[in-house]
């Protein structure tokens, strides 16, 4: 009898070591996993949410997240406006919760912010430019052409169509330089 409970206590710590073990290993996999979520994964798995963006150079954005680029985000807001956001702009996402969510193949994982600022440019939208710091005010106007690292706009108020008569600057901006744009 005494050789049976001797057993079963030996049996009963070697469950509980593989169970310790077993625990441990899920742990580290999901620690593993997790560690190769990338900012981007988050934000694709918030599409749909209703999100508050913090951003370095702007005032706190809030609205549905829309669309993830490959390193931008497009947030539709109140009044009918969009904002699109680098994602080097962010210091902050509020209300994600807790799905991430892959790229959706090859041709999403290549539309970035340079995409999306030339469909901008083509539709001839008047804009709100947000700079990093040096830049103590917004630019408005219309974006006239989108390099690969740099984009044009014809100032000019946002009330007035894109004029000769009312355009008073031309200002080139690196996108690396951009905090948002704004587009009603």
């Amino acid at each position: 009898m005494r050789l049976d409970a001797l057993f079963e206590d030996l049996e009963s710590q070697f469950d509980a070591l593989q169970d310790g073990d077993l625990y441990g290993e899920v742990a580290d996999r999901i620690r593993a996993e997790v560690g190769k979520i990338t900012v981007l994964d988050r934000l694709r798995g918030a599409v749909g949410t209703v999100v508050r963006v913090e951003l370095t150079h702007a005032e706190p954005v809030h609205g549905t997240l829309s669309r993830v680029g490959k390193d931008c985000l497009l947030l539709e807001a109140e009044r009918h406006e969009e904002w699109l956001i680098p994602v080097t702009a962010l210091t902050a996402v509020h209300g994600l919760g807790p799905w991430a969510e892959p790229a959706e193949g090859a041709v999403a994982a290549k539309l970035g912010l340079a995409h999306l600022l030339r469909g901008i440019a083509r539709d001839r939208s008047p804009v709100t430019l947000y700079c990093a710091a040096g830049s103590a005010h917004p630019v408005t106007g219309t974006i006239d052409r989108v390099g690969a690292d740099f984009l044009e706009v014809a100032e000019h108020p946002l009330d007035a169509p894109r004029r000769r008569t009312e355009v008073y600057n031309s200002r080139l901006v690196p996108t690396q330089a951009l905090t948002a744009v704004r587009r009603r």
